[in-house]
């Protein structure tokens, strides 16, 4: 399963707008430079990344980092991750799915009842693994499951 990388979106502040990127830097195990989440009150954790695609935000009628994602893809089915899967961004990052990322009660501020109408599609939240520079345009693939 292959896509694109088609935004790139820091979270710069509590409640700030979403600062779009034409690229950003990956560093293992602290999540993207310059998104506030790199750290989270000192501990690192599996909410580094948030991943979503570009056909969720469309059937939603949500533009680019309305949902607060780190990265909007396009061409690769984001919610057929599971827990576990690794999936490379450009040439050398690799992220980890850690999970879903449930909406909060920011999701109704977007539209009332959006909350419940995206539970579950939201996007899904990563580690990095792997560091490496993402790029508008680069290449996404999900790699075969680690095994332990």
């Amino acid at each position: 399963m292959s896509g694109s990388v088609v935004s790139i979106q820091l979270n710069v502040g509590h409640r700030a707008p979403m600062k779009s990127v034409e690229s950003a830097r990956m560093i293992e195990n602290y999540g993207i430079e310059g998104d506030r989440h790199v750290i989270s009150e000192g501990v690192r954790t599996k909410r580094q990344v948030l991943l979503t695609d570009e056909e969720t935000l469309a059937k939603f009628g949500l533009s680019r980092g309305d949902i607060r994602e780190n990265i909007t893809l396009s061409s690769i089915d984001i919610h057929s991750l599971k827990e576990g899967d690794r999936v490379s961004l450009g040439g050398d990052a690799v992220v980890e799915i850690t999970g879903h990322c449930a909406p909060c009660a920011r999701m109704d501020e977007i539209r009332e009842g959006l909350r419940v109408e995206i539970d579950g599609q939201r996007g899904m939240l990563a580690t990095v693994i792997s560091s490496g520079e993402v790029s508008v345009g680069d290449e996404v693939r999900a790699l075969q499951p680690s095994v332990a």
